[in-house]
């Protein structure tokens, strides 16, 4: 092979075989070694894209299979560039959407005006017909995990070492079980295929019916369990194989999966303590907390500090990361400018706003904002001390991690002392719209600011390297919590809910459980529970599932979890914002009635001390009373054709059906209650059992 054919092939082998492991210096030095090893043989490079052209060959060298699991990776997390996206291989934030936590968009789920119920109207994320040709879909991915794990034991792959052999079928085993776990969610049970088979629309023996729900929990769980006993605790060169799946990421994925399982959509029982998926649930937890304890996982953070720092702590800025103890399931990112396939983080991009050079900012709901607790962990009600107009004192420390607002501090790389100002003034009484300081054209007084860097390079913010933490430490200790409430042990889910806030609050808050007080009883620590992660996990795309998995948009047919748990139905509700509005005109333009001066001096800073803060608190107290009022937005920001609405999420909206596309070339396939099968029936599928 000549050079220039060699340099062409060596180019496509770094587009088309993706590594999304941290250190880009191992990346390139892997990629040398895999060409060397695979003498540049462009068939190869076709393997992965048509069923009938890849075999165990790919299996002769560790540089090989590497590349190989390395491009399951990329099937399976390329997309994941923001943490509002949820579903593997899909990743888009239809279910955030779909949520309180973010307003202004109203999706096909939420809208009062639009039901769906046709097979034709059902999601796709299933897939459809069977292909020769290689797609990235569901069915697709566990394909390439069943390849691996049947051939890595064989034939020629009996030349790599036990211990990479070990680590290669773990991660087959993660990333199957992963994939069903999102599948069961999205449409219950569904068949379980766990060799490879051809694409064929004709053979008889692959026509798998759907399997229950409960045997698709069953098998994730083993999925799990066996990644589990084949993954290490910790990987040797963590910088090289940093994101990679451990043996604890393992036990906390069961520990997901089951909790789901466990949870009212999936579980008919659900209100009898003695049920054994709760029981089941709570084992798993517990293992995953033991395995990961003791792999030195959960004490880096002791402090709200700590807490917003985790996603990009530990990258040294050199393009090397280390294990952390926060993030137990990490997707790594680059902060290299965008080209060859590295991939960015989108979201830093879009939470800074316009005077950032930001995307524009995330506007918070005003129930997100008058969510979380007050400084001593109580609830924020008026009895507490909480004010509504004055929503930025004395708040729970993770408040100023996962907001900003006018007169907070909010750094980046060249501005380590940025303000940040949200309001907006009109040049008229007659005037119908207004102009925003620094084009800051939000909705709400607040913005989201969780998961921002503030090294972060303003120029650059579009190709941020922060990590997305898929599942951290804290959620862990809240799946241990939930169960515990479940099984009506509140002692030891308030223990739980306290290590969560113990790591966020000073000691001289402690009393009271933190704020939590004394759960009454088996509801009171559910909602607790579910409370704690509207905080803790605001905005790391989990909402949606919580609302699922408790069906808690509304009290329909046998669905009483709002009424039992005391939790307000989201239904027949609206996503509010309202501007923070100068009392005086513009001057009859666009001149901002306000001064530098009158900004001057406020700096609210989380890392300050507390009689600083105090201090802070009070002029933007002042500044508010002598200069602003809280004006209503200049349209509704849910609406749809200009006219508000409230969400109404349909019960059959929690499972979905089966596409229309698939059911025509897979007619053995029962749809799901609730959805119309291809001719118009409806569908008999029970998701509960």
């Amino acid at each position: 092979m000549g050079t220039g054919r060699k340099c062409r092939v060596l180019t496509k082998l770094i587009t088309d075989y993706i590594v999304i492991m941290k250190n880009k210096i191992a990346y390139l030095l892997f990629f040398v070694v895999f060409v060397a090893a695979a003498g540049c043989n462009k068939k190869f490079l076709e393997d992965m894209k048509s069923y009938d052209k890849y075999d165990e060959s790919m299996f002769t060298s560790e540089a090989l299979t590497g590349a190989y699991i390395d491009r399951l990776y990329n099937f399976y997390f390329a997309s994941y560039k923001d943490p509002r996206s949820v579903l593997v291989g899909a990743y888009d934030a239809t279910r955030s959407q779909a949520t309180d936590e973010l307003g202004g968009t109203v999706t096909d789920w939420t809208s009062p005006n639009k039901q769906l119920l046709q097979a034709s109207q059902a999601n796709t994320y299933y897939g459809d017909a069977p292909k020769s040709s290689v797609d990235n879909k569901a069915y697709t991915r566990i394909r390439f995990c069943n390849f691996l794990i049947e051939k890595v034991n064989a034939g020629v792959a009996q030349a790599l070492t036990e211990d990479f052999r070990k680590t290669a079928k773990g991660q087959m085993y993660f990333l199957r079980g992963l994939q069903y776990f999102d599948l069961v969610r999205v449409y219950g049970g569904v068949p379980l295929v766990l060799t490879v088979q051809n694409a064929s629309n004709d053979d008889e023996t692959i026509k798998l019916p759907r399997a229950k729900t409960s045997e698709v929990f069953d098998q994730i769980a083993m999925d799990f369990d066996s990644a589990a006993a084949l993954l290490p605790a910790v990987w040797a060169n963590s910088g090289t194989n940093y994101g990679r799946f451990t043996s604890g990421a393992a036990l906390a994925m069961k520990s997901r999966a089951l909790l789901t399982a466990a949870s009212p959509l999936f579980n008919t029982d659900w209100d009898n303590p003695g049920n054994a998926k709760w029981q089941k649930a709570l084992d798993a937890g517990l293992a995953a907390e033991a395995a990961l304890t003791a792999a030195g996982y959960g004490t880096s953070v002791t402090s709200a500090k700590d807490w917003a720092e985790a996603p990009f702590k530990f990258d040294n800025g050199t393009g090397t990361s280390t294990m952390q103890g926060e993030g137990i399931f990490v997707i790594p990112l680059s902060s290299t400018v965008a080209s060859s396939g590295v991939l960015n983080n989108g979201w830093e991009s879009a939470v800074r706003v316009k005077d950032m050079n930001g995307g524009g900012g995330i506007s918070a709901p005003k129930g997100m904002i008058d969510l979380f607790p007050m400084f001593d962990g109580t609830r924020p009600t008026a009895t507490n001390g909480y004010s509504e107009t004055y929503f930025f004192e004395n708040r729970d420390p993770r408040f100023y991690r996962t907001f900003a607002f006018s007169g907070s501090k909010w750094p980046f790389k060249g501005n380590a002392n940025k303000v940040v100002w949200l309001y907006r003034w009109k040049k008229d009484a007659n005037a119908t719209s207004g102009f925003f300081y620094g084009n800051n054209q939000v909705s709400s007084p607040a913005v989201v600011r969780k998961m921002s860097n503030p090294a972060a390079d303003s120029t650059t913010f579009a190709s941020s390297g922060t990590d997305i933490l898929d599942y951290r430490y804290g959620e862990l200790l809240l799946n241990i919590a939930e169960c515990y409430a479940a099984k009506n042990e509140t002692g030891k889910c308030s223990d739980y809910l306290v290590k969560v806030r113990k790591r966020v609050f000073p000691d001289s808050v402690k009393a009271n459980n933190y704020g939590i007080g004394i759960l009454a009883n088996k509801y009171a620590a559910l909602e607790a529970c579910l409370y704690e992660r509207r905080v803790e996990l605001a905005y790391e795309g989990k909402r949606f599932w919580d609302l699922q998995r408790w069906m808690l948009y509304d009290d329909e047919g046998a669905d009483n979890t709002n009424s039992k748990l005391g939790i307000a139905k989201l239904n027949g509700t609206s996503r509010q914002g309202y501007y923070w509005e100068t009392q005086a005109f513009g001057n009859g333009a666009s001149a901002d009635p306000l001064t530098a001066a009158d900004r001057a001096g406020i700096s609210i800073d989380p890392d300050s001390d507390s009689k600083t803060m105090k201090e802070q608190f009070k002029k933007l107290r002042d500044l508010y009373n002598a200069k602003f009022k809280n004006a209503a937005l200049d349209a509704p920001w849910d609406r749809e054709n200009n006219a508000a609405v409230n969400i109404l999420f349909r019960p059959n909206y929690y499972i979905g059906g089966l596409h229309s596309s698939l059911l025509s070339s897979n007619t053995w396939l029962t749809q799901t209650i609730g959805w119309q099968d291809y001719n118009g029936a409806m569908g008999t599928f029970d998701y509960q059992q």
